[in-house]
């Protein structure tokens, strides 16, 4: 049951940040001053904020009409479940929770809007990691073609998902200045960044895992509730979180139950990872939990069930055509690297002496790359100027990533040209007529491979431009420091710029046509899974259960790495935010509905004195899915890094018989924790 959102609720608010009224002014100040003015009646009604409350019978009804919460549900089975289940030599049960997450990036959302007096076209400047989907959405609700539609979206200041969707500040902006013919201008502020923009995870997984007595996993089944919102803006969560449960692993038989339901909360959508951290945090938390139970090594356990090396996709119990992989030789990196026996020894000697210490495993594999299905292609244009200057315009646009320097690196590599001769558009959908945008870690698998591609066939018309001058045939010519030479021959060459002229004047083979340019749509055949393996050590002070963060390696696969310095860039930030969902942040309401994190002060961000120096290194495993064989690097340390910490504290306070904690292991949870295994 899908209801439609209201741009502003003249009727019935859902959730604290619900758009009731619009006010337009001079300046900010009197806007201020007039949305003081503004009267708004409201009569109070039940609220309802927790999933488990939300989908019992009797519950306050988020949407009156549709006489329930439950918004989506669904039941897969693959295997036989029920021989999995039958006698198994034990079977691990959990109740396990991904707790609301704010994006948080340093610019909140802003959108200024331009209608032209002159003509009907309207300019529209927005914070969004999807310019064309904002200018179709636009063009569809204003009735005006797409052309008269122009949406720039500048360097954002980052986006993790949180402009990932359609407002309708969008939207209002854009009327107001076509009705007023005045350019109209919005920035949130940070709190209302915390009220209105959406927010990620909000999951809740009962999970059951049947193993042999050898560590060997028999099935897997889980009865998943995805937290809606008050609107269906992330329904698809819930069943990307289920493509993935496997994760690393082989799961003879799996069944999954999925509620997704609506409550009196801001709107959850895609938060960096979208559906896939909360799979591997489920299936990461459920191996630690079997291996202890049976006493056995949590990294035992994890190299008896691992899916060996593969080089050819490989389809999972779920379906899932996992591209190419060698998950034991990430896990045996990062234990080597970390001096995992040594690690052990120093643990139980810390343990004799009464110290808390913990170490925490992960291997993950996530899905990447998205472009398969439906429209989401991705495109790109190399267009060489007459002087040898080079403009790259890409589809997807960066907020944080550098694809200004991966994308001039790959057209450098293919023309011989100068990165600093090499300019890279992006985010201004008057450049390009259709683009689909930067998310799920698919820029430089979907969005490169485009860009290669194009520079490719610019490459294979200035070759045969510089075959023609230099008399040769053009398998003859490679591209070698800077010069098109003719192979195995000294001194014929010609420069790049060269070949530019006289791609736009005299000297062409007498059957080209001139210019020199590309424009390439890329749609993959599948879909790329990066994977990797995390260590976390922590030690807890077993008086107040504070924790400090004392090591944290990481081993990631990406594939081929067009650039080290952004990967690592990227694993940093990764990294960042999955260990701030393991041990700081939290989104909470109280009963009545009212955010309690509605700043931050209130909602806890990790600065740099927060974390430990990162121990990074990786393996390259090439994707066979792109002629790069690139893979994703954007939400990988993201989704390794909760569960390797999760697990690190757990291993902390396994001697006191704590088995379970959710995030954010916060000193007070920890703190409780401890006090209720003392007290039993």
């Amino acid at each position: 049951m899908i209801p439609s959102r209201p741009l502003l609720n003249a009727d019935r608010v859902r959730f604290a940040g619900d758009l009731v009224a619009m006010v337009v002014a001079e300046t900010r100040e009197q806007a201020r001053d007039a949305a003081d003015r503004v009267v708004v009646d409201l009569d109070q009604h039940p609220a309802v904020t927790n999933v488990d409350a939300a989908r019992q019978p009797g519950a306050a009804l988020v949407h009156e009409d549709f006489g329930t919460n439950v918004a989506y549900q669904s039941t897969r089975t693959w295997g036989d479940v029920a021989a999995a289940f039958d006698r198994p030599h034990r079977v691990v049960h959990a109740r396990l929770r991904n707790q609301r997450l704010a994006g948080v990036p340093i610019e909140p959302r802003g959108v200024l809007a331009e209608a032209s007096r002159w003509e009907p076209v309207l300019t529209v400047w927005s914070s969004t990691q999807i310019p064309h989907g904002v200018r179709d959405e636009l063009a569809a609700f204003l009735s005006m073609p797409q052309t008269d539609v122009r949406v720039i979206a500048p360097e954002v200041g980052g986006g993790f998902g949180a402009k990932l969707s359609l407002y309708p500040e969008e939207l209002l902006v854009a009327w107001a200045a076509r009705r007023l013919l005045r350019p109209v201008k919005w920035v949130e502020e940070r709190s209302e960044h915390m009220q209105a923009t959406t927010h990620g995870r909000g999951q809740l997984h009962d999970a059951e895992l049947a193993v042999e007595a050898d560590g060997r996993i028999r099935g897997l089944r889980v009865r998943l509730t995805a937290d809606l919102g008050a609107y269906p803006m992330g329904v698809g969560l819930g069943p990307l979180t289920r493509r993935l449960l496997c994760g690393c692993y082989r799961v003879p038989a799996l069944q999954v139950d999925i509620e997704s339901v609506y409550t009196n909360t801001t709107p959850i959508a895609a938060y960096r990872g979208a559906g896939r951290p909360e799979a591997i945090f489920l299936i990461e938390r459920m191996v630690d939990l079997a291996a202890r139970e049976l006493g056995m090594d949590p990294v035992e356990f994890r190299r008896r069930n691992l899916l060996p090396r593969f080089e050819t996709p490989v389809t999972t119990i779920a379906g899932e055509n996992y591209d190419s992989g060698d998950y034991p030789a990430a896990l045996e990196r990062v234990l080597e690297n970390a001096d995992y026996r040594g690690l052990r020894r120093r643990q139980d000697e810390a343990r004799a002496q009464g110290r808390l210490i913990g170490i925490g495993v992960a291997s993950y594999v996530e899905m990447a790359g998205f472009g398969p299905s439906g429209d989401l292609f991705e495109s790109a244009v190399v267009r060489v100027n007459p002087d040898g200057a080079v403009t790259v315009v890409t589809g997807t646009s960066p907020h944080g990533q550098g694809h200004e320097t991966a994308w001039a690196q790959l057209v450098a590599l293919e023309l011989g040209v100068n990165p600093d001769w090499i300019t890279v558009r992006h985010g201004d959908t008057a450049l390009l007529a259709a683009g689909t945008g930067t998310f799920g870690s698919r820029s430089a698998a979907v969005g490169g491979t485009a860009v290669h591609l194009a520079a490719r066939d610019v490459q294979e018309k200035a070759r045969r431009i510089a075959a023609h001058m230099l008399e040769a045939a053009p398998a003859d010519i490679v591209v070698r420091d800077g010069s098109w030479h003719v192979r195995g021959v000294q001194g014929r060459a010609v420069g790049f710029r060269d070949i530019a002229q006289v791609a736009y004047g005299e000297g062409r083979p007498a059957d080209m046509e001139a210019g020199l340019e590309a424009t390439r749509y890329f749609q993959p055949p599948g879909l790329v899974f990066p994977f990797g393996a995390h260590l976390a050590v922590v030690e807890i002070d077993p008086d107040t259960g504070a924790l400090t963060l004392e090591r944290y390696l990481s081993v990631d696969d990406c594939g081929r790495v067009i650039n080290p310095l952004l990967a690592e860039g990227q694993v940093h930030g990764g990294l960042a935010q999955g260990i701030a969902q393991a041990l700081y942040e939290e989104v909470a309401y109280g009963p009545d509905g009212e955010l309690l994190t509605g700043n931050l002060t209130t909602y806890l961000v990790p600065t740099a004195p927060d974390l430990p120096s990162f121990s990074l290194d990786r393996t390259v495993t090439p994707s066979p899915v792109n002629p790069l064989g690139v893979k994703g690097i954007g939400e990988s340390a993201t989704i390794g890094s909760t569960p390797a910490v999760v697990n690190a504290v757990v291993d902390a306070l396994a001697p006191l018989g704590v088995r379970e904690i959710d995030p954010p292991c916060t000193p007070e949870k920890i703190w409780n924790a401890m006090l209720a295994s003392r007290s039993r």
